[in-house]
């Protein structure tokens, strides 16, 4: 069995810990603006509540203005557009975002949601509209070359995240995962040495590496190709069929494509 340690104590999951603790007691004051159970409500109401992660870049960042921002917000706003209803961004966190849904603090999640059958239980998917890549990132002078060498070494990953999740299900006996608040987090502990390597995407990787010196990590390994999908809450059949609709035409169209090479300088992946 791994060992898991959750760190109790450092700068990023202080402030990180502060800034739930904020967003969900701001969260009683939220129901009333994310209460539509359907298309029609939604129309009549003339707005939607979309939670996306701030943490996440370049899927969920934050602007200049500290408004919410990247891939995730855009497709929100072509959505929004599509639909003719103004668009709330509520940022969320990785552990909050489905409670959120489910509690009717919003009406839909955008917040890089990695479908998987789990999470299916708890929520309605829709089509495909993103893909992330979660790698094994190290320092690139380790042996690191497949999880069997994870044995005896620290891993970080952001807490309830599909990292998580992959570098739990590959770890041998012996590895110690340490859990973060989230994915910057998690970086940081691993540009401060306080873990060998960490579970992430490609994306976290990239700025892993604008922060660090030049070839001081690299992938270790593939863990997997994730699928994202919008969330609602179960049985939600007409905005399911909207949101599916929205994303088939936006795909074909190139739209979604664009709004990809925009924040991530690559191709939209094909997605099924």
């Amino acid at each position: 069995m791994t060992r898991s340690v959750t760190p109790l104590s450092h700068g990023l999951s202080r402030r990180t810990l502060s800034a739930t603790l904020v967003a969900s007691a701001l969260g009683a004051f939220l129901p009333s603006l994310g209460s539509a159970q359907t298309l029609e409500e939604l129309k009549k109401k003339g707005e939607i509540t979309i939670g996306l992660l701030v943490d996440f870049p370049p899927y969920g960042t934050t602007n200049a203005q500290n408004q919410p921002d990247g891939y995730d917000a855009d497709v929100a706003k072509l959505l929004g557009k599509d639909l003719g209803l103004k668009v709330n961004l509520v940022p969320v966190t990785g552990p909050n975002r489905i409670p959120f849904l489910l509690t009717n603090k919003l009406d839909l999640l955008v917040a890089s949601l990695a479908i998987t059958p789990e999470r299916a239980k708890q929520v309605q998917f829709s089509a495909p509209y993103a893909a992330a890549t979660i790698v094994l990132f190290g320092a690139a002078k380790s042996a690191i070359k497949s999880a069997a060498d994870l044995k005896g070494l620290r891993v970080g990953v952001a807490r309830a995240s599909t990292q998580d999740v992959a570098v739990t299900k590959a770890a041998p006996e012996g590895t110690e995962i340490r859990r973060f608040d989230d994915d910057a987090s998690a970086m940081q502990a691993l540009l401060s040495g306080q873990v060998d390597a960490i579970g992430c995407s490609v994306t976290v990787a990239a700025q892993i590496n604008k922060r660090a010196p030049a070839g001081a990590f690299d992938v270790k390994f593939n863990l997997l190709q994730q699928a994202m999908g919008m969330a609602m809450r179960p049985n939600q059949a007409e905005l399911l069929k909207v949101v599916n609709d929205f994303v088939a035409r936006n795909t074909a169209n190139g739209e979604l494509n664009k709004l990809y090479r925009k924040w991530l300088e690559t191709d939209l992946p094909k997605l099924s």
